[in-house]
């Protein structure tokens, strides 16, 4: 490990779960109630108040305990655990089990796409009414 990099370095170590997680600091401002301006600060910083830190991980799904023990070789370690336990598994391997019925799924879609078209053509006659009773005026 290079001498440049701090492992303690807590607002980096934010700044990876919330890419990896992709998230913009936009989003993890808003959030938290703060601005972008600020989450950049903070993820320079090599330390954050315990409090703080809680309210990052609530935000970014996580625990502080997995902000403070984060490290690059784990993640590399744990993604490629998926890789290595579904090499002889089958084209569909053990990951990709669908708990629903894509078709039940696509047939749900588009009544619900109908039923928009429903409201936004109710809302146009709407509309037209409204301005022929304007113009009869």
């Amino acid at each position: 490990m290079s001498t440049l990099t701090k492992p303690n370095h807590i607002g980096r170590k934010i700044s990876r779960i919330r890419e990896l997680r992709d998230m913009k600091q936009e989003a993890l401002a808003q959030a938290l109630g703060t601005n972008q301006q600020a989450i950049s600060i903070m993820e320079n910083s090599e330390t954050i108040e315990e409090e703080r830190l809680k309210e990052v991980a609530k935000a970014l799904g996580v625990t502080v305990e997995a902000i403070k023990s984060f490290s690059e070789d784990n993640m590399i370690n744990y993604f490629n655990s998926f890789h290595d336990n579904s090499i002889n598994q089958g084209p569909m391997g053990t990951h990709n089990i669908c708990h629903f019925n894509p078709l039940d799924k696509l047939i749900e879609t588009f009544h619900e796409k109908e039923k928009l078209y429903e409201r936004l053509l109710q809302a146009e006659k709407d509309k037209i009414e409204y301005l022929e009773k304007l113009l009869n005026k």
